[in-house]
């Protein structure tokens, strides 16, 4: 019970967090694809911050347990292929637009029937896809570790270069900000 507890208020704050940010709005989604507002990526390199340090934690505490997936740069690139494309036509992410369902946003409705669609689909064909896209350029469970085998080191060089996409972001996105 305790771990559905907390997964309860884990989701209710980042749907909070995420309408806060205004990553339910398709509106400053766009805005921020188009580089005329920062906050949404300022808020989406942060959480991969903070997740990563979180995950660190956890598992230095011995209470954290990840399950990596085989890497696959032919299914991993159609996939970044298909969710760009739904998210540029609708405007929300799979996570955004459950967040907007729950706001009320008529068009998210749709967004979301949409990624249910294709998650059946895909779930429908799964099993004919593993041999085509999966296998002939699986690379199995790699990692940042896997480079850099000091864990700490390559948790403090993941924070850094997050850190540095923070700043840019801000640097050159963040200037547009103004002129709204």
């Amino acid at each position: 019970m305790t771990k559905i507890l907390l997964g309860l208020f884990s989701g209710i704050a980042f749907g909070f967090v995420i309408q806060r940010v205004g990553a339910t709005s398709a509106d400053k989604m766009a805005r921020a694809h188009l580089m005329m507002e920062s906050d949404i990526p300022k808020f989406m390199l942060t959480a991969v911050i903070i997740s990563a340090v979180g995950l660190y934690g956890l598992q230095t505490a011995g209470v954290g347990r990840t399950l990596i997936l085989p890497t696959s740069l032919v299914a991993t690139g159609l996939a970044a292929v298909i969710f760009g494309i739904g998210w540029g036509l609708c405007g929300y992410c799979p996570g955004t637009a459950w967040a907007a369902v729950g706001e009320g946003r008529i068009d998210a409705v749709f967004a979301f029937l949409g990624g249910l669609a294709g998650a059946a689909v895909f779930a429908h064909f799964h099993e004919y896809l593993v041999p085509v896209l999966y296998d002939p350029t699986n690379f199995g469970r790699i990692t940042l570790v896997d480079g850099i085998p000091v864990r700490p080191v390559a948790v403090f060089l993941l924070v850094a270069v997050f850190t540095g996409a923070v700043w840019a972001v801000d640097r050159l996105w963040g200037r547009r900000d103004a002129f709204r």
